[in-house]
């Protein structure tokens, strides 16, 4: 697996234009992409280190014979993982009418198919680390960011011994204190709805901090492990493994339920609010609107709401 070089700046999208073969795209394509996030330094390209988009946009360079950037639903931190990312790349009429060559089969099928052999030339010794679901054409005015309605994570906890399974280690956190789900369902219900989750958030400059926290929830399954479901129209830098680390302390006794949503309102963030390790957290699924007219006003409304860096 080979590190990124450095790209050409894009303050929209952190490198190239997404458009396809150096005219006016025609043909956009969504991904639906899963990765461990454990062999990479985070969703976001960076010179010399080894993303999740690096690769990706790597091997669609070997496919379509130029550079291309891809947007993506959300970007994810060093060593998260993902089951539901969702990215899409604009190619020309041209790219994609080539796609199939003498195949029987579709454009998308042929590019998924290709993408998995490419990633494998690309990834190497960590070949499987990437797999791109499907491809699919997407209605008109899709947009993998902006038309996203939300984003759903899971996290998972092991609060005892006996549920440490050294198999689930890499995708889960092995607490040494016991935890009262009771407690922190108390106090997670607490800051559902639209909020200023600054508190939680490492802010980007001149972005906003306002999310609709729209579940934040604690489950204690069958076989004893916590299991934790966050969902919002979008997260801030940290926000979720910040919600996680500082659930933990009322979990843990040290705090009371009522303190996370006194934090949010006073808007504090000093060395209480520390992260949650990153290797349990999944981006689980993102959520989209069903036609062309919905996915393009969320788009529109969610451009206005968000600074595009």
């Amino acid at each position: 697996m080979s590190a990124e070089k450095a790209p050409v700046p894009d303050p929209g999208n952190g490198g190239l234009p997404a458009s396809g073969g150096g005219g006016a795209a025609s043909v956009r394509v969504r991904l639906d992409v899963a990765y461990d996030g454990g062999p990479f330094s985070g969703w976001a390209v960076q010179p010399g280190l080894p993303t999740v988009q690096g690769c990706l946009e790597e091997a669609l360079a070997l496919i379509l014979r130029r550079p291309v950037r891809v947007v993506v639903a959300g970007r994810t931190d060093a060593g998260v993982h993902a089951r539901g990312q969702v990215v899409h790349v604009d190619l020309s009429d041209q790219e994609w009418e080539r796609l199939p060559r003498r195949s029987d089969s579709g454009p998308e099928e042929v590019l998924a198919r290709r993408l998995r052999g490419a990633l494998s030339r690309v990834l190497g010794e960590e070949t499987g680390a990437i797999e791109v679901r499907r491809a699919v054409v997407p209605p008109a005015g899709f947009d993998a960011r902006f038309s996203a309605l939300w984003r759903r994570y899971s996290y998972r906890i092991a609060d005892r011994p006996q549920h440490w399974d050294p198999t689930l280690r890499g995708i889960t956190l092995w607490h040494k204190a016991a935890l009262d789900v009771g407690r922190m369902n108390g106090a997670a219900a607490q800051l559902l709805g639209l909020q200023d989750f600054l508190a939680f958030c490492k802010p980007r400059e001149g972005s906003t901090t306002v999310r609709e926290l729209q579940d934040f929830s604690f489950e204690r399954t069958p076989e004893g492990v916590v299991v934790v479901h966050v969902r919002a129209d979008a997260f801030c830098h940290n926000m979720v493994r910040a919600l996680v680390g500082s659930a933990l302390r009322v979990g843990e006794g040290l705090e009371r339920p009522e303190w996370l949503h006194e934090r949010m309102l006073a808007r504090v963030r000093d060395a209480k609010t520390k992260l949650a390790p990153a290797h349990p957290l999944v981006l689980e699924e993102v959520g989209y609107p069903d036609t062309a007219e919905e996915l393009a006003a969320r788009a529109e409304q969610t451009r206005a709401l968000r600074d595009p860096a």
